[in-house]
């Protein structure tokens, strides 16, 4: 996992989009350190803000289109996610619909999250729209934590 991280940080902006695209798909990686790097070796916050908050996006954007594929079976093989906990997911969407799209952000709740979202299909723009939000602030928060420590 170091080379792998170690790579991304090698890569820049590229390995932000690249971590972050797969820290907000079903697989299990964390893009946090790899800003916390790039940000340690004086890359632009504001870029690496862009960069992480789109390749999460899309990542997660994944996970809805795999979600919106409808097979439960499916979705818990490749995601690995249990059935009681899908289940559990899928009765807070219903309650709340695209909003809880904000909260795909949390490691590992995100991934079933967004899956929910598109097996659920609800309605996409609004869906990609809290979803993004959502990224952006969890990115932003890092950035301002950081600058403001260091």
């Amino acid at each position: 996992m170091e080379q792998i991280q170690q790579f991304f940080i090698e890569q820049g902006y590229i390995g932000m989009f690249l971590s972050a695209f797969l820290a907000g798909s079903v697989l299990p990686f964390s893009s946090e350190f790899v800003m916390i790097a790039l940000l340690a070796i004086g890359s632009d916050s504001s870029r690496l803000l862009l960069w992480g908050t789109l390749g999460n996006w899309l990542g997660a954007l994944v996970n809805y289109k795999i979600g919106s594929l409808g097979n439960t079976e499916w979705i818990e093989h490749w995601t690995h996610v249990q059935p009681d906990k899908l289940e559990a997911m899928l009765v807070r969407i219903r309650r709340h619909g695209a909003w809880m799209g904000l909260l795909a952000w949390v490691p590992v709740m995100g991934s079933v999250v967004t899956v929910s979202l598109g097996f659920l299909r609800t309605p996409f723009w609004p869906t990609i729209l809290a979803i993004g939000l959502g990224k952006f602030v969890r990115y932003l928060i890092l950035v301002l934590s950081y600058e403001s420590i260091f």
